[in-house]
């Protein structure tokens, strides 16, 4: 059977009918209407098996059906060879169309190879593509907020939005920025109170942060102090 057929098993038509709501761009024919938990146990499946049928799939691009793009992403992020991982992110990246494919690829090998992952962030950003660069600033939130971060990742995402000005990379920017927050008050705060970031993306994050509970409530008085006017 084609991968099309397998996820015709775990059709849900009215989780299909509630998900076409929630991505843009998407109609009903265009999805087959299967549970993220059940794609990514299936995804978890087939590659343990090896089976050729899975490159297979990962070569025939682009998919007719969001659940394949979202089953996609899932298989990507399996692979355990870190090159081999970005051959396939790359190759994916040009085909991804929505948030929640785009927010889906999470690959598991990145984590351990954050060295080797900056440079090609770096090339991400400078991307044309809306949700490539959307990735490339999800991907400095997951993996370099923390231990391996410097003050200058604040800049590469903030400089995003010279590339774009979607709404999908201003989103993604704002949630990268409220969780920089949360995590590297003390550098994060500074492009806030300084404006550097866009005024809609500003408020967004001053937004998100005010709703995160790893904000003080002192933090968020604050913020709320530094929204700026937007106009109409």
């Amino acid at each position: 059977m084609s991968m099309y057929e397998n996820l015709l098993q775990f059709q849900d038509i009215k989780y299909r009918d509630f998900q076409v709501k929630l991505i843009p761009g998407y109609s009903a024919d265009k999805m087959i209407g299967v549970r993220t938990p059940v794609l990514r146990d299936y995804a978890k499946k087939i590659c343990k098996t090896g089976d050729a049928s899975v490159n297979k799939f990962l070569k025939k691009l682009p998919h007719t059906y969001f659940d394949e793009n979202q089953l996609h992403a899932f298989i990507i992020s399996e692979t355990k060879d870190f090159d081999e991982c970005v051959f396939q992110v790359e190759s994916f990246l040009p085909y991804v169309d929505n948030w929640a494919t785009c927010d889906q690829l999470s690959p598991k090998v990145f984590k351990k190879n954050h060295q080797k992952l900056l440079p090609y962030i770096r090339k991400w950003l400078n991307s044309s593509h809306t949700f490539t660069i959307r990735f490339a600033v999800g991907m400095l939130m997951q993996h370099f907020l923390d231990a391996d971060f410097k003050a200058e990742y604040l800049a590469l995402a903030a400089k995003s939005l010279e590339k774009s000005e979607e709404y999908y990379v201003r989103m993604m920017v704002a949630w990268y920025f409220a969780t920089a927050l949360a995590k590297q008050w003390d550098v994060a705060v500074v492009y806030v109170e300084k404006k550097k970031l866009e005024p809609w993306t500003h408020n967004k994050t001053i937004q998100k942060a005010i709703e995160s509970y790893r904000i003080t409530d002192e933090q968020k008085h604050y913020l709320r102090t530094l929204k700026v006017a937007v106009k109409e």
